[in-house]
Formats: structure tokens, C-alpha cells, sequence
């Protein structure tokens, strides 16, 4: 028989001749999630002998993180900004620039925002970390995948945020009511080129959506140039657009915001020091 200190000693070593990351942290992710225990209770009970139905609960986990797939698709949960999220391959897995880009959008807006709209919302992760932060927010939240849709609803629900949040099928701005305006909005739209895709590590190359990570046009800028044109006709005066970008594209994207008659833009960086948001105020 193993202890649990053993069972997550083997599993790291299994896990890092893969090649993951992190291996021992996902050791015990991985066997805290089968004993369905914290980190920190599963560090209380290193000593604890494992039963053979609890080793055939590890196992199929391990075998599959071994397989490259991403730790949180196995969890089927991650947190992002406070708020405990499903994850599952119908969205991308929330990620902590995304969450910088809320804390982006907290800082610059001088004032509660009243409507929030929510491009490409996904697992609903901004949509509902910001519905969590802004009590009196109406937010509109758009995907043009049925499947991250129900997957966004059922973590509003879940969060007991599903009366603070509409739900609406959409490619972008196509089927918003003419003449509604958002005084917030964010997008954490498709920015990789197909070259850039392919060149991912396999945890999101073999895992997760295509379509939520390579712009349409295949180049990286098409959907970052099309939330940006039709901004304008949503924003309300004043209102702030807020997007996740690659790291190589600010030049180009600042002059496209310039080009739609924002009247200011700031780039902001990420956690590594790279160019990662913009942000720009109509």
C-alpha cells in the first residue's frame, strides 16, 4: 500500500518525464481532486495509507494529464477573479492575463459602469467576474458558440449571477438591438494567426477551441479589427473599450482605434512586461 505523500512523489515523476510543467503541482491537484480534498487537508494526511478504490480514482486522472491534457479540463473547475468557474473543451480555460485585463478595466473606469457588454464571453469568466464586482451592472454577454454558451449559463447559475447577466447568440456586434449602448465594452477576442496556433504548446493545441483562439481570417487582427469599428455604434460618449491583444500587434491596432474616432488609447502590458490590453475611451 502507498501513502498519499508516495502516490503524489510517483505521479510527479510520471508527470515530468511527459514533459507537464509544474508536474508536482499538478500531482496534487490531480490526487486532491480524486480523494476530494484541498491542498491543504491533503497535506495534513501525506501519511494516510490509500485504498485501492482511491488508486483507481487517481489513476485515469493521471494517465489523462499525461496525455497532455490541461489539468483544469480533468478538475472540470478553475477560479478566475473570484468566482469558481466549470471548464470544460466546449470553451477556453480562463487564463490570469484575462483576469489582469479585469483588473485593467476596474482601474481606469472613474465610475461604476451602468450596461457592460461582453464580446466572445465564453466560459462567461469576464462577464461574471465583472457582474460579481459591479453590483448594479447590466451586462450582455455574446458568444457565437451555442456550446460556450450553455456552459457560460451554467456557471451563472451556479455563481447565482444568471439574473445579472443576458445571454445572447452572436457573431460580435450582429444581433444587438440597433440602438443599445454599453458604457463598458470588453472582448477577449481570437488573436492568434494560424502560424502562432500551431505553435502552442499541446495542452491547447489538441484541447482547446480553434475557433475561440484563431481570428478568422486566419492573420491574428481580423476579429480585433471588427470589434473595433463597430464599438463606436455601442458605446455610449465617454465609454471605455477594453481588449486582450497579442503581443505583437498594439502598432497596428492603436492606429485602427485612432482611425474609428476614440478619442484616447492607452496600451497596457502583462505580467511578463509584454503589450497585452488596450484600452480606449470614446
Amino acid at each position: 500500500m502507498l501513502t498519499v505523500l508516495e502516490i503524489i512523489k510517483k505521479t510527479t515523476d510520471f508527470l515530468a518525464g511527459k514533459g507537464i510543467e509544474s508536474a508536482r503541482l499538478n500531482a496534487e491537484l490531480l490526487v486532491g481532486h480524486a480523494l476530494e480534498l484541498k491542498r491543504m487537508q491533503l497535506y495534513l494526511q501525506f501519511e494516510r495509507l490509500l485504498t485501492e478504490p482511491e488508486l483507481e480514482k487517481i489513476r485515469p486522472l493521471v494517465r489523462r494529464r499525461g496525455q497532455h491534457e490541461p489539468v483544469q479540463y480533468i478538475i472540470g473547475a478553475t477560479d478566475f477573479h473570484g468566482v469558481r468557474l466549470k471548464v470544460d473543451r466546449r470553451a477556453l480555460i480562463p487564463r490570469p492575463e484575462t483576469e489582469l485585463l479585469v483588473e485593467r478595466v476596474i482601474q481606469k473606469l472613474a465610475a461604476p459602469p451602468g450596461r457592460v457588454l461582453d464580446l466572445g464571453t465564453g466560459s462567461g469568466a469576464i462577464a461574471l467576474a465583472l457582474a460579481k464586482h459591479y453590483a448594479a451592472a447590466a451586462i450582455t454577454a455574446l458568444d457565437s458558440s451555442e456550446d460556450a454558451l450553455a456552459l457560460a449559463r451554467e456557471n451563472a447559475l451556479a455563481t447565482d449571477l444568471s439574473s445579472r447577466v443576458e445571454f445572447l447568440r452572436s457573431d460580435w456586434f450582429g444581433q444587438l438591438p440597433a440602438g443599445v449602448r454599453f458604457d463598458l465594452i470588453v472582448a477577449n477576442p481570437p488573436y492568434l494567426s494560424e502560424t502562432e496556433a500551431a505553435a502552442t504548446q499541446p495542452e491547447v493545441r489538441q484541447f482547446e477551441p480553434h475557433g475561440a483562439l484563431i481570428s478568422a481570417d486566419g492573420t491574428g487582427l481580423g476579429d480585433l479589427h471588427a470589434i473595433i469599428a463597430g464599438a463606436p455604434d455601442y458605446l455610449s460618449p465617454g465609454g471605455l473599450l477594453a481588449l486582450e491583444t497579442g503581443i505583437a500587434q498594439h502598432g497596428l491596432l492603436m492606429q485602427a482605434i485612432t482611425s474609428a474616432g476614440f478619442a484616447s488609447v492607452e496600451s497596457k502590458q502583462d505580467l511578463t512586461g509584454r503589450d497585452r490590453f488596450l484600452l480606449a475611451l470614446l
